[in-house]
């Protein structure tokens, strides 16, 4: 029986980030994961082959519709779904097996196979038990359904059938008009499918800045996405390899239903604790079913935390992260901890939408005086030269002290600028305080100081 200071469960950026920080405090530390690759849901079939796919569409758009303005000039390539799946695994390969880098460097044991907890302070993986003075559970999340619909990843498929399907749709309905379905939808509009978002709610993206939804519907719409709101879905049916999505529209309960040649189920994801044996163990959960935890994401049970997925909070990878460095920390008898009110968020359509901290919305909820300031990215001279000056930047301050408060960015690279205001966030920065620091020119960045800018005086380039 091996012993460890910590056996870590699940192998996503939750899990082997936590398991390497604790490694480089000192602590032996063991991963168990069952999958053939490490990196979990993330780095296997959700974030990074998601990106990837991402990435490719958007240089296939800028050369069937940007090229020739800029003066590139030729036949227009055509699409070989089966070499692009390929990049995608390649991509894959390349993280995966850097974690395994990762953990040979940092010392850290890889068990491989399906973890149990059989009681506090053993693993169980295979026929094999192990001993560990802490346990965490990072176990991540799996995709939710719908009552009515059976997923069977070929016709009906989650994000991860989306990622293999094993040809191109001529017609795709997206449940769902989260990250997820407009990451996804956006795709296989881009490789030629007809796309149509089926949205329970009367809008997209919900929880971000409302102002941001809308200019994000008219952008997707321009790109060839219809969308539906206000709908539920009640059925999907299968025939002969084609989907039919029965629906109804909530405003007037008038049943309908379009046909598909894919059905991409985006409805939210669950935390998957499968087989661990919580129940037995008596580990408290949440009425959502994730594992509750304290400030030190010490479940009920002594001995046994859990970050990421599997407990409340967004389910974001880097949130995860940020969870797995606090709690090495803490049980290395350091102070971990984590800002929950400046964790970003993003989506990687063209444009990129990207936000952090309040929006509008939950400041008027809160009752709280704020300003405004905003720019659009038709003034940013950068943006403009590469065809992406829809969008805007919109900061939030304290209208006493100016502090902001949060940002939302539609528009090139928002994933990439929101950390400028993440940063700011973190030492109790001003608006002022941005707008006075120095961005280069010409860079998307200015954009953001212009935004700064706009609350106080006014932008420059407004």
């Amino acid at each position: 029986m091996a012993k460890f200071d910590l056996i870590v469960i699940g192998a996503g950026p939750g899990g082997y980030v936590c398991a390497i920080r604790a490694a480089q405090l000192g602590m032996k530390v063991a991963v168990a994961e069952g999958r053939e690759t490490l990196g979990g849901t993330c780095l296997n079939v959700g974030c990074i082959p998601s990106k990837a796919l991402l990435h490719a569409t958007h240089q296939l758009h800028e050369v069937h519709e940007n090229f020739e303005k800029m003066g590139i000039m030729g036949a227009k390539p055509k699409v070989d779904w089966p070499r692009m799946l390929a990049y995608k695994d390649d991509v894959i390969g390349q993280n995966t097996k850097g974690i395994e880098f990762l953990f040979k460097k940092n010392k850290v044991t890889w068990l491989k196979g399906w973890a149990t907890i059989p009681s506090a302070g053993k693993v169980q993986v295979g026929d094999e038990t192990h001993e560990a003075r802490n346990i965490v559970i990072a176990s991540g999340s799996e995709a939710a359904s719908l009552p009515g619909v059976e997923i069977d990843e070929k016709t009906v498929v989650t994000s991860t059938g989306a990622l293999e399907l094993e040809k191109l749709p001529k017609k795709m309905v997206v449940i769902g008009g989260g990250v997820i379905g407009l990451e996804m939808g956006s795709v296989y509009a881009r490789l030629g499918a007809e796309v149509t978002v089926v949205e329970y709610l009367d809008r997209l993206i919900p929880g971000n800045d409302g102002e941001v939804a809308k200019t994000f519907q008219r952008i997707l719409k321009k790109q060839g996405m219809d969308f539906i709101l206000g709908a539920a879905v009640q059925a999907v049916t299968v025939k002969r390899g084609k989907a039919s999505v029965g629906y109804t529209l909530r405003k007037d309960e008038s049943e309908h239903v379009i046909e598909a040649d894919c059905v991409l189920v985006a409805t939210g994801r669950k935390p998957f604790t499968q087989g661990l044996g919580l129940d037995k163990l008596g580990v408290a959960l949440t009425r959502r079913g994730q594992i509750a935890t304290d400030a030190h994401y010490a479940s009920s049970v002594k001995g046994i935390h859990a970050i990421g997925d599997v407990i409340e909070g967004p389910m974001l990878a880097h949130k995860a992260e940020d969870e797995g460095m606090a709690v090495a920390e803490i049980l290395a008898g350091q102070a971990g901890h984590v800002n929950y009110g400046v964790i970003p968020g993003v989506i990687y359509t063209t444009p990129e939408v990207a936000s952090v901290g309040e929006t509008e919305e939950t400041l008027k909820e809160a009752g709280r005086a704020y300003k405004v300031g905003k720019f659009s990215f038709m003034g940013n001279g950068r943006a403009k030269a590469v065809f992406l000056g829809e969008g805007f930047v919109k900061i939030l301050a304290d209208r006493e002290t100016d502090r902001i408060l949060g940002a939302h960015v539609i528009g090139p690279m928002a994933g990439d600028l929101i950390h400028e205001v993440c940063v700011a966030m973190e030492f109790g920065a001003s608006a002022e305080d941005l707008a006075r620091t120095c961005h280069a020119h010409p860079t998307f960045s200015e954009a953001m100081r212009e935004a700064a800018l706009a609350c106080g005086d006014g932008a420059i380039h407004a």
